[in-house]
Protein backbone atom coordinates (compact mmCIF):
# COMPACT_ATOMS: atom_id res chain seq x y z
CA UNK A 1 0.00 0.00 0.00
CA UNK A 2 1.23 3.32 -1.66
CA UNK A 3 0.85 5.95 1.41
CA UNK A 4 -0.27 9.49 0.08
CA UNK A 5 3.10 11.27 1.04
CA UNK A 6 5.26 8.71 -1.27
CA UNK A 7 4.20 10.72 -4.26
CA UNK A 8 5.54 14.11 -3.04
CA UNK A 9 9.22 14.91 -4.51
CA UNK A 10 10.16 17.06 -1.09
CA UNK A 11 9.29 13.67 0.72
CA UNK A 12 10.79 11.43 -1.02
CA UNK A 13 14.35 13.82 -1.69
CA UNK A 14 14.18 14.32 1.97
CA UNK A 15 13.74 10.93 3.03
CA UNK A 16 17.17 10.52 0.83
CA UNK A 17 18.63 12.95 2.06
CA UNK A 18 18.04 11.39 5.80
CA UNK A 19 19.64 8.19 4.65
CA UNK A 20 22.82 9.77 3.31
CA UNK A 21 22.99 11.62 6.48
CA UNK A 22 22.19 9.31 8.88
CA UNK A 23 25.15 6.78 6.66
CA UNK A 24 27.36 9.77 6.80
CA UNK A 25 27.05 11.47 10.38
CA UNK A 26 27.97 7.26 11.74
CA UNK A 27 30.59 6.47 9.15
CA UNK A 28 32.51 10.02 8.88
CA UNK A 29 32.42 11.79 12.47
CA UNK A 30 34.87 11.03 14.75
CA UNK A 31 32.97 8.37 17.56
CA UNK A 32 33.14 11.49 19.89
CA UNK A 33 31.02 13.07 17.87
CA UNK A 34 28.12 10.63 16.91
CA UNK A 35 26.48 10.95 20.13
CA UNK A 36 26.94 15.21 19.65
CA UNK A 37 26.29 16.80 16.32
CA UNK A 38 26.13 13.61 14.61
CA UNK A 39 22.86 12.83 16.68
CA UNK A 40 21.65 16.57 16.33
CA UNK A 41 22.47 16.04 12.53
CA UNK A 42 20.43 12.60 12.02
CA UNK A 43 17.54 14.38 13.96
CA UNK A 44 17.07 17.28 12.36
CA UNK A 45 17.18 15.36 8.84
CA UNK A 46 15.08 12.66 10.47
CA UNK A 47 12.34 16.36 11.37
CA UNK A 48 12.19 16.81 7.88
CA UNK A 49 10.50 14.19 6.02
CA UNK A 50 8.88 13.28 9.46
CA UNK A 51 6.72 16.75 9.46
CA UNK A 52 6.15 16.64 5.63
CA UNK A 53 4.43 13.30 6.47
CA UNK A 54 2.82 14.77 9.54
CA UNK A 55 2.02 18.14 7.67
CA UNK A 56 0.18 16.14 4.23
CA UNK A 57 -2.27 14.19 6.68
CA UNK A 58 -3.41 17.16 7.54
CA UNK A 59 -6.81 18.25 6.11
CA UNK A 60 -6.89 22.24 7.32
CA UNK A 61 -4.42 25.35 6.10
CA UNK A 62 -2.55 26.05 9.57
CA UNK A 63 -2.23 22.91 10.65
CA UNK A 64 -0.84 21.70 7.64
CA UNK A 65 1.39 25.02 7.32
CA UNK A 66 2.62 24.32 11.19
CA UNK A 67 4.23 21.21 10.19
CA UNK A 68 5.89 22.52 6.89
CA UNK A 69 7.42 25.28 8.49
CA UNK A 70 8.68 23.07 11.34
CA UNK A 71 10.26 20.78 8.17
CA UNK A 72 11.64 23.55 6.58
CA UNK A 73 13.23 24.82 9.93
CA UNK A 74 14.46 21.18 10.04
CA UNK A 75 15.94 21.78 7.10
CA UNK A 76 17.67 24.89 7.93
CA UNK A 77 19.36 23.29 10.83
CA UNK A 78 20.62 20.12 8.70
CA UNK A 79 22.24 22.97 6.29
CA UNK A 80 24.05 24.26 9.89
CA UNK A 81 25.04 21.08 11.07
CA UNK A 82 26.76 20.10 7.63
CA UNK A 83 28.38 23.60 8.17
CA UNK A 84 29.86 22.83 11.18
CA UNK A 85 31.16 19.32 10.28
CA UNK A 86 32.94 20.99 7.48
CA UNK A 87 34.42 23.65 9.50
CA UNK A 88 35.33 21.21 12.35
CA UNK A 89 36.81 18.55 8.94
CA UNK A 90 34.89 16.03 9.33
CA UNK A 91 33.56 16.17 5.63
CA UNK A 92 35.81 17.43 2.81
CA UNK A 93 34.51 20.78 0.66
CA UNK A 94 33.45 18.64 -2.51
CA UNK A 95 31.02 16.57 -0.16
CA UNK A 96 29.62 19.77 1.66
CA UNK A 97 29.39 21.16 -1.68
CA UNK A 98 27.11 18.06 -2.48
CA UNK A 99 25.29 18.33 0.41
CA UNK A 100 24.51 21.76 0.20
CA UNK A 101 22.89 21.28 -4.05
CA UNK A 102 20.67 17.90 -2.08
CA UNK A 103 19.17 20.37 0.40
CA UNK A 104 18.80 23.55 -1.91
CA UNK A 105 16.83 19.95 -3.88
CA UNK A 106 14.67 19.61 -0.88
CA UNK A 107 14.05 23.44 0.18
CA UNK A 108 12.82 23.84 -3.52
CA UNK A 109 9.80 21.32 -3.73
CA UNK A 110 8.98 21.79 0.19
CA UNK A 111 8.56 26.03 -0.82
CA UNK A 112 6.14 24.37 -3.42
CA UNK A 113 4.14 22.49 -0.74
CA UNK A 114 4.38 25.19 2.16
CA UNK A 115 2.61 27.86 -1.19
CA UNK A 116 0.14 25.37 -2.23
CA UNK A 117 -0.58 24.53 1.85
CA UNK A 118 -2.03 28.46 1.70
CA UNK A 119 -5.42 27.23 -0.84
CA UNK A 120 -6.01 24.70 1.52
CA UNK A 121 -9.89 25.37 3.51
CA UNK A 122 -9.57 26.70 6.88
CA UNK A 123 -11.32 24.61 9.24
CA UNK A 124 -13.73 27.75 9.87
CA UNK A 125 -14.35 27.88 6.11
CA UNK A 126 -15.60 24.30 6.31
CA UNK A 127 -18.79 24.69 8.55
CA UNK A 128 -20.49 26.02 5.69
CA UNK A 129 -22.65 29.31 4.94
CA UNK A 130 -26.51 30.24 6.21
CA UNK A 131 -27.26 30.95 9.69
CA UNK A 132 -26.58 27.24 10.98
CA UNK A 133 -22.74 28.15 9.36
CA UNK A 134 -22.48 31.67 10.80
CA UNK A 135 -23.72 30.04 14.64
CA UNK A 136 -21.06 27.43 14.47
CA UNK A 137 -18.01 29.78 13.06
CA UNK A 138 -19.34 32.36 16.62
CA UNK A 139 -18.60 29.00 18.60
CA UNK A 140 -15.50 28.17 17.74
CA UNK A 141 -13.89 31.45 17.30
CA UNK A 142 -15.17 31.46 20.93
CA UNK A 143 -13.80 28.42 21.76
CA UNK A 144 -10.49 29.34 20.53
CA UNK A 145 -9.95 32.27 22.46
Amino acid sequence: MSLRHHSLVAWQRADDLFIKLHRLSLQSFPSYERFELGGQLRRAAYSVPANIVEGFAKRYRRARLHFLNISEASLAEVGYCIHAARRLGYISDAAYDELELEIRKVAAPLGGLVRSAHFLPTALSMLGSGVMGAVLTILVQRLMQ
